[in-house]
């Protein structure tokens, strides 16, 4: 991303979690440590089902006396929902501040250029009360800032920014091999560990019991992670959600998600995968793209 530049992400919906019993709350239910998350420290993390599989991912962005929850917007009423299931009768309160609060992504150069900014996935720090944070998945995914909608233009202002087409940065987390669009086509379709959540620090494997994590942890102690997904490249051809991909008459993959950028859950060990080859899909051939933190 150009370091003048700004992606509005308006594709991102924003829930606010706050009340006396919302870190325990979200501890007992998310990947990651929500000990972890403060003024200066943001993590990424999931929602997992009990067998592990994934639901939803977000980022956690401490704010104020509660958690911002940054998650794709066409989730979002789902995972209020999910959220709401788990609350019983914990003293915690969910609002679904979407129409209040937008989130602008901001490259990694900017970032380092802020007063009081730290090279350090997660960082975050307070621009007139509002969090920027340098991505914890990957610290080439840039900075984002989370801000009410009518404070936004004077913020930009002020930072120097002007406004892109959103499509920049989800090129650039396409390239980088992170899944932000249409996430929810992986949902209950494969574990959470195999989304790659250990590489993009959203797994905490020294935190106690949340939801999933028997599952997770038996993959993981036993090195059963035999699966991925990763991004896949057209090299001509289409492609559709659900297509296997084929590799001498024999199934290596499925695709995922089939809309602009493409992912597919991939039967994988690092040792033994060939990334120069290329695959079938019916009449289309694709190449399987190995990110550079993998």
């Amino acid at each position: 991303m150009n370091i003048n530049n700004a992606s509005i992400l308006a594709d991102r919906g924003i829930l606010f979690i706050d009340g006396v019993d919302a870190k325990d709350f979200l501890q007992n239910i998310i990947t990651n440590d929500i000990n972890k998350v403060s003024d200066h420290n943001s993590c990424f993390a999931s929602l997992l089902n009990p067998q592990g599989k994934f639901l939803f991912e977000f980022l956690v962005i401490q704010h104020k006396k509660g958690y911002f929850i940054d998650c794709e917007k066409n989730q979002i009423n789902e995972l209020f929902k999910q959220l709401s299931l788990y609350k019983l009768r914990s003293s915690v309160q969910i609002l679904n501040l979407s129409n209040e609060f937008v989130v602008a992504a901001l490259s990694y150069e900017k970032f380092k250029s802020i007063e009081g900014s730290k090279d350090q996935l997660g960082f975050t720090l307070k621009f007139k009360e509002d969090p920027i944070l340098l991505d914890p998945r990957n610290k080439k995914l840039g900075a984002r800032l989370v801000i009410n909608l009518e404070k936004l233009n004077l913020s930009l202002k002020k930072l120097d920014l002007k406004t892109t087409k959103h499509e920049e940065y989800y090129n650039l987390s396409f390239n980088l091999g992170i899944a932000q669009k249409n996430t929810d086509k992986l949902k209950n379709k494969l574990f959470g560990i195999e989304c790659n959540f250990e590489e993009l620090n959203a797994i905490d494997f020294k935190k106690g019991c949340y939801v999933g994590q028997e599952n997770t942890s038996r993959i993981k102690l036993k090195n059963k992670l035999t699966k991925r997904l990763l991004p896949i490249k057209i090299i001509e051809g289409k492609i559709n959600e659900g297509d296997l991909i084929i590799k001498q008459d024999s199934e290596i993959g499925k695709v995922l998600i089939g809309k602009n950028y493409p992912f597919a859950v991939i039967k994988y060990t690092s040792d033994k995968f060939d990334f120069n080859s290329t695959f079938k899909i019916n009449d289309a051939k694709i190449k399987i793209i190995k990110p550079n933190w993998l």
